[in-house]
C-alpha cells in the first residue's frame, strides 16, 4: 500500500514536469515555423523591393504573344512552369504555327535574368532592344545565342566560336564556353545600361561590349548583317525583348526584369 502511494506521489509530481516539457516542445515547433515563413516571406518581399518584375509567371502567356501578331501563337505552350516551343523541324523557318514571341513592353536600361534549356541539337535566342519593324526580329536586334554546342552545326560556324551558347551571336564568342550540356538548365542575365551590354551564362560574364561606338561598327561591319539591313548597327535604345523560334524544342523559365535608372 505504501509502495502504490509512493508511486501515485512521485506520479503527481512528474507530470508538471513532463507537461512543461511538451509546451516548451510545441512553443519551440511553433517559432521554427514561424520563423519559416517570416524568412519565406522575406525573401519574396526583398525580390520585390530590389525592382525585379516577373514577366513570366509560369502558369499563363500573360505579356507575351508573337512577333507582329496580337496573340500568344498555338507553337508556343506554357508547361510544367515553362514557356516551351514545341519544335517544327523546319529550322530557321520556325513553325507555321509558332514564331518569335515577344513581352508586349520595351524596355531601355535593364537587367534581364532567366533560365534556358536546349533540346538535342537545338538552336534558339534571346533578343533585346528589337524592333517591330521588319519581318524577323533578328534583323533588328542583339541575340544572346541558345544552342547545343555539341551537335548544331552553328557551333562551328561563324568565327571563334561566335555562334556558340551565350555569344553575342555572330558578333562575339562567350569566353569562357560554360553552357551546360543538353537537358540541363543555364541560368543567364543580360544587362543593357546606356550602350554597355554584359552577358552572363552560369554566373560568369561571357560577353561585354558597347553600343554605339566604332568598335560596334566596325564589328558589325565584318558579321552578316549588313547585308540583311544596312541600318542594322544603329540598334535602338529601347526596344522588345523577344524568344526565337529556331525550329527546335526549347524551353525558359523563371523570367524577370529589373530597370535600371
Amino acid at each position: 500500500m505504501k509502495t502504490r502511494i509512493l508511486m501515485i506521489t512521485f506520479g503527481l509530481a512528474v507530470l508538471p514536469f513532463l507537461t512543461g516539457c511538451n509546451q516548451n516542445a510545441k512553443k519551440s515547433a511553433d517559432a521554427t515555423v514561424k520563423t519559416e515563413s517570416t524568412e519565406e516571406t522575406t525573401e519574396t518581399t526583398t525580390d520585390q523591393d530590389d525592382g525585379w518584375v516577373t514577366l513570366f509567371d509560369g502558369k499563363t502567356s500573360d505579356g507575351w504573344r508573337g512577333y507582329k501578331l496580337d496573340h500568344f501563337p498555338s507553337g508556343w505552350q506554357v508547361v510544367d512552369g515553362t514557356i516551351h516551343m514545341i519544335g517544327s523541324g523546319r529550322g530557321e523557318a520556325g513553325s507555321k504555327e509558332g514564331g518569335d514571341i515577344i513581352y508586349d513592353k520595351q524596355f531601355q536600361n535593364f537587367t534581364l535574368s532567366l533560365e534556358w534549356k536546349i533540346s538535342e541539337g537545338g538552336n534558339s535566342g534571346i533578343f533585346y532592344l528589337g524592333q517591330e519593324e521588319l519581318d524577323y526580329i533578328w534583323k533588328t536586334a542583339p541575340e544572346m545565342q541558345v544552342l547545343d554546342n555539341d551537335k548544331h552545326p552553328d557551333a562551328k560556324l561563324g568565327k571563334d566560336g561566335n555562334r556558340q551558347a551565350g555569344s553575342l551571336y555572330d558578333l562575339i564568342p562567350a569566353k569562357p564556353q560554360n553552357a551546360k550540356p543538353v537537358g540541363e538548365w543555364n541560368q543567364v542575365e543580360i544587362t543593357v545600361y546606356k550602350g554597355t551590354v554584359v552577358h552572363k551564362q552560369n554566373g560568369e560574364v561571357v560577353v561585354e561590349y558597347h553600343l554605339w561606338t566604332p568598335e560596334w561598327n566596325a564589328l558589325v561591319a565584318g558579321s552578316k548583317f549588313p547585308g540583311l539591313n544596312k541600318d542594322w548597327a544603329d540598334v535602338g535604345a529601347k526596344g522588345y525583348i523577344g524568344l526565337q523560334d529556331h525550329g527546335d524544342d526549347v524551353w525558359f523559365r523563371n523570367i524577370k526584369i529589373k530597370e535600371l535608372d
